[in-house]
This record gives structure tokens, C-alpha cells and sequence, in this order.
């Protein structure tokens, strides 16, 4: 039965749209999936430790002022005294924290989360103002016991019991910071700092921490340097602040910051947060590293889905090419079985991956459909070695994917060269095709 091209064009045109429905059906299983996946990983960090921020030493110093003023009352002038209470915050003068990780993996069913263990050594020195600071009316504070806190964002997490080494003094940390807007922690309580006196000590102490994730430390010093070192080999740095020097290779990675309070203007933070209980400031100044998983299978299904719509394009119009080409008719139904092919592979890819590795779980699902196609095709144009070529024609089409799917920074130039050379190839094949006679009836 003969068939104008308007109308097979027409009905190609109709398939490839009601594949869409298909496509849609499947991106909508990647992302619940993907959902399902990170409420997994927020179960088992909600079972063990979130994301770590490394926040501190800051020195706090409560006081309480008392404040006079006059007032009339019956006709006399008395004095009247309250009392204000507050307390004073010193960052240190020097930040120095050395912080080893490894990384683990826990699972649960398919699922898995990475989870690290940081060994940190933090040590500096503080420098301490006359009077703490306090130029006028001095003698009416009266301070409490000052206290140095370390703020940690999941406590759960803390592997060791922490002393702070004074010297030759050796204090024990206690629960809780104190501060509402730092968040958990520990202090120490620093009962042989004289009110007053200008001076300066220094401080250390070692911390072992558990978190999932991401692993963030707030600069606090006047002058900070970190260093970070983990068996990791592909770290995301995040924060505001990119480590000055980094190595990564096979075994892991090491990187160290260095930063200032030129840099930070970390004391306006602390200001903003006692002042307005308002901490974003401090927060975003936090740097650190993301102990991220390269091999994403749904971000990777995700990505290869968006091609589907041009795979199903470039299938059909391979088809069409044959037909207009050697007279051949291909009927609307067999171009919908091909297409509906092509579809599953996106299914098979997103099942396997979460079993086979994205990368073996691509390749048995593109072997798959490429070898059912290839024999069906055999079948459907007569000849063995026509299904043969457009069976190695498709392996192609999956080989040049799996390079755009790995080409991130390159993706879009890689597919606009794709595109631009196949439509060169119909365009050249088809050059001396007189369209008008294929259009008309037979």
C-alpha cells in the first residue's frame, strides 16, 4: 500500500511524540529513585552523625554591669542601680588545625552513605586585651569564670573524650557550649585567667569526629591555617574559601588554607550573631571539603535520558534514509517497536546501576538493545547485513553518548558536533534524491 511522504512523515512525527509518554514515565522513576536514595542516606546519618562544622576556640568571658542613674521620686533625687548581664567573645590570635579523615561506607539494602572519621589537632594562641578590652567604667563589671567553647554541629559525633592543654595544664572539656547561636559543642572553663590583665596563651587540643558528607571548619583566627588530609580521592572543596595549595592522586588528597581576618571579618559575624542572634554570616564564612561520590547513577540515567528524544530522531530518520533510498517500506508499527526499544534501555540502564556500577550497567543494557534491535531488523529488512549496520550504527550513537555522559565541560560542544556532522551525512545521502518524485504516489 503506497503512502504519500507528507503522511509518512506525518506518522513518524505522531510515534516519536507518544514515545515521549514512555521517556517521561521513566525520568519521573529516576528522580523518586534518587529521592528515595538521599532519605536512605539522611536515615543513616540520622542514626550516626550529619555533616560536621568545626566551629572555634572562641573565649567568652560572662559578666555583669551595674549601671546607675538618677531618678525623682517623691520629690527627691535617688539613685538607682541595675544590673545588665552580657558577655565578651575573643577570637584567637593564631588558628592551626591538622585534620586526617578516612572515609567508610554503611549500607543499607541497595543503598549506601559515606561516612568519614576526622582525627583533628587544632592549637593557637590568644591574645588578650587590657581590661578585656573595656575603656571606660571598668570597675562597675564584675566578671564570672571565663570559658573557651568549641562549637560542633552534631555532637553524636565526637569519637574521644577532648582535653585542652593549657601549657602544662591539662582541662577537661564539658557538654554544651552555652550559646544559642553557635549550637552544640563543648567548653572548658578557664578558672586561672586574671579579669583584666593583658597577656597571651596558648591552647591545643585533639578531637575525633564522625559525620557523613561534608566536613566544614570555621577559620576563627586572626591568622588560620588548615590542613586537611583523607584516603578520599575525589573531593569537592566547598565554602567560601578554595585551599591555596591541593594534591589528589589514587590514594587520597591533601589540601591546606590559609586565611586572615582581612579576609574573613570574622569579629562583625560574631557581633551580627550576638547582637541580631542572626548567625548566617558566620556560617558562610566555613570552608571545607564534600566527600561526594563521582559515580552518581541517577544523576548519570538523568543525563543520558535527555538524549532519548534525539536517539529516537536519528533511528527514525535512519529509517526514513533506507526507505526514500532503496524503495524500501518500512511499516509505522515496526518503527514503533524500535522506538518503544529504545526506551527500555533507559529502564534497564536505571535498574542495573543500582546493582552493576553505572559504568558495567551502561553497557550490558546498550549490548542488550543493540543486539535485539540488530536481530529484529535483520528480520524487518530482508537481510542480515542490513540489521547488522544499523545495529553497529546504534552502537555508535551509545559509544558517542557515554563520552558526552563523561565530558561534562564538554557535553554541549560534543553534542553540537554530533548533530551538526549527522545532519551533514543526510544531507550528503540524500543530495541527488529527487524529493519530488519520492512524495508522489507510486
Amino acid at each position: 500500500m503506497t503512502k504519500t511522504l507528507s503522511f509518512k512523515l506525518a506518522t513518524i512525527t505522531l510515534l516519536t511524540v507518544l514515545l515521549l509518554i514512555p521517556l517521561l514515565m521513566i525520568s519521573g522513576l529516576i528522580a523518586e529513585r534518587q529521592a528515595l536514595r538521599d532519605s536512605v542516606i539522611q536515615d543513616i546519618a540520622a542514626s550516626s552523625s550529619f555533616a560536621q562544622r568545626l566551629s572555634g576556640p572562641l573565649l567568652v568571658v560572662p559578666y555583669r554591669k551595674y549601671e546607675r542613674r538618677w531618678i525623682e521620686k517623691d520629690g527627691q533625687r535617688l539613685q538607682e542601680t541595675s544590673t545588665v548581664t552580657g558577655q565578651l567573645y575573643f577570637l584567637p590570635d593564631t588558628f592551626d588545625a591538622a585534620i586526617e579523615a578516612d572515609t567508610e561506607l554503611r549500607a543499607r539494602s541497595i543503598y549506601q552513605a559515606r561516612l568519614f572519621h576526622a582525627r583533628s589537632r587544632v592549637a593557637g594562641r590568644f591574645k588578650l586585651p587590657e581590661r578585656w578590652g573595656i575603656e571606660k567604667d571598668f570597675d562597675d563589671y564584675r566578671f564570672d569564670t571565663p570559658y573557651l567553647v568549641v562549637g560542633i554541629s552534631d555532637i553524636r559525633g565526637i569519637e574521644n573524650a577532648p582535653q585542652l592543654n593549657l601549657g602544662d595544664r591539662h582541662l577537661p572539656f564539658e557538654p554544651g557550649t552555652g550559646l544559642d547561636w553557635l549550637g552544640g559543642g563543648v567548653h572548658a572553663r578557664l578558672p586561672m585567667l586574671a579579669a583584666g590583665k593583658a597577656g597571651e596563651f596558648s591552647y591545643g587540643f585533639d578531637l575525633a569526629l564522625q559525620g557523613t558528607g561534608q566536613l566544614h571548619v570555621v577559620p576563627v583566627g586572626r591568622s588560620s591555617s588548615v590542613d586537611i588530609r583523607a584516603n578520599w580521592p575525589h573531593p569537592s572543596f566547598i565554602g567560601n574559601y578554595l585551599p591555596s595549595r591541593r594534591e589528589i592522586d589514587g590514594q587520597g588528597f591533601k589540601a591546606h588554607w590559609q586565611t586572615s581576618f582581612f579576609a574573613t571579618n570574622l569579629e562583625d559575624a560574631v557581633r551580627q550573631c550576638v547582637s541580631q542572634v542572626q548567625c548566617a554570616g558566620f556560617d558562610e564564612r566555613a570552608f571545607g571539603v564534600s566527600f561526594v561520590d563521582p559515580v552518581d547513577q541517577y544523576l548519570k540515567s538523568e543525563r543520558a535520558i535527555k538524549y532519548a528524544l534525539l536517539f529516537i530522531a536519528l533511528t527514525f530518520a535512519g529509517f526514513f534514509l533506507f526507505e526514500v533510498l532503496k524503495g524500501f517500506s518500512v511499516h509505522p508499527v515496526q518503527y514503533a517497536l524500535v522506538g518503544v526499544a529504545l526506551a527500555f534501555f533507559y529502564l534497564l540502564l536505571l535498574s542495573l546501576s543500582e546493582h552493576l556500577g553505572f559504568d558495567l550497567a551502561y553497557g550490558v543494557s546498550a549490548s542488550a538493545c543493540v543486539l535485539l534491535i540488530g536481530f529484529y531488523l535483520s528480520h524487518v529488512l530482508g537481510s542480515l547485513w542490513r540489521g547488522v549496520g544499523f545495529a553497529a550504527g546504534l552502537a555508535v550513537l551509545y559509544a558517542l553518548l557515554y563520552g558526552l555522559l563523561g565530558a561534562e565541560d564538554y557535553a554541549l560542544l560534543m553534542g553540537s558536533l554530533l548533530c551538526f556532522g549527522l545532519l551533514g551525512l543526510f544531507m550528503v545521502l540524500t543530495r541527488r534524491l529527487d524529493w519530488a518524485r519520492v512524495g508522489r504516489e507510486a
